[in-house]
């Protein structure tokens, strides 16, 4: 069974209702990105930060899987399918998505705040971590987000997948976020590459990939088109 590496961004999600960080009116535009991302931020106002995550967690609960996220989850069902997904909801996995890497971190958990490394995570019951939540070292609990400045735990894992696509599938992502955006180039020369994206034609990204022009939801009916000939030659 052929492996797909399916690595999506902010766009997938942007169309289930959740904002993106990086457009004109995204999430950014309301808050500034050291005063509720960063590992100093937490040190200077952790009730500041809670908040903000505690409200990005009801609105994710609030979204459903659109029609993309269900249709890598069906796709399984004729590719061994890998996700690695750069966002911090969990609609691949209410989709039905079985293999999901989350590089920067899953909002429906929560990890210790302590100094030393945790792998500890704790399901979050409800939409907030309360301020008197502490996990099993003592620490208070934070949201399992990697923060701005903080290593990525999972990119070496994410990279190994990549490196073995036989098909890899870029979707809804600007390519703009690094060390995450490098996995895009791993594949193997000889794997199918596509980029997925409204925006593909302006990505710094070479003749290798085939460049699907449309939103997630769009266009994965022109994908499935491409791997059905695909599967066919």
């Amino acid at each position: 069974m052929k492996k797909v590496v399916v690595l999506t961004g902010a766009g997938i999600s942007a169309e289930s209702g959740i904002q993106t960080f990086r457009d004109a009116n995204g999430l950014w535009a309301n808050y500034a990105i050291e005063e509720v991302a960063t590992p100093e931020a937490w040190k200077k106002n952790p009730i500041v930060v809670q908040s903000f995550y505690n409200e990005r967690r009801k609105q994710i609960a609030a979204a459903s899987p659109n029609q993309a996220h269900i249709y890598f989850a069906a796709l399984e069902q004729h590719y061994d399918v890998q996700i690695i997904t750069q966002n911090i909801d969990d609609l691949h996995e209410r989709a039905g998505s079985t293999k999901i890497l989350h590089l920067h971190g899953n909002i429906r958990f929560a990890k210790s705040s302590g100094p030393q490394p945790d792998k500890r995570f704790y399901p979050i019951v409800g939409d907030e971590i309360q301020p008197d939540a502490v996990c099993d070292d003592g620490y208070p609990l934070r949201p399992h987000v990697v923060w701005f400045g903080e290593e990525v735990p999972e990119l070496e894992r994410a990279a190994r997948f990549c490196q073995q696509a036989d098909i890899l599938l870029v979707v809804g992502t600007s390519l703009q976020v690094y060390p995450a955006a490098s996995l895009a180039f791993l594949a193997p020369e000889a794997a199918l590459k596509v980029v997925l994206d409204p925006d593909c034609e302006r990505l710094e990204i070479g003749d290798e990939f085939v460049k699907l022009p449309y939103t997630a939801v769009e266009g994965v009916q022109v994908l499935d088109r491409l791997l059905a000939q695909l599967a066919r030659d």
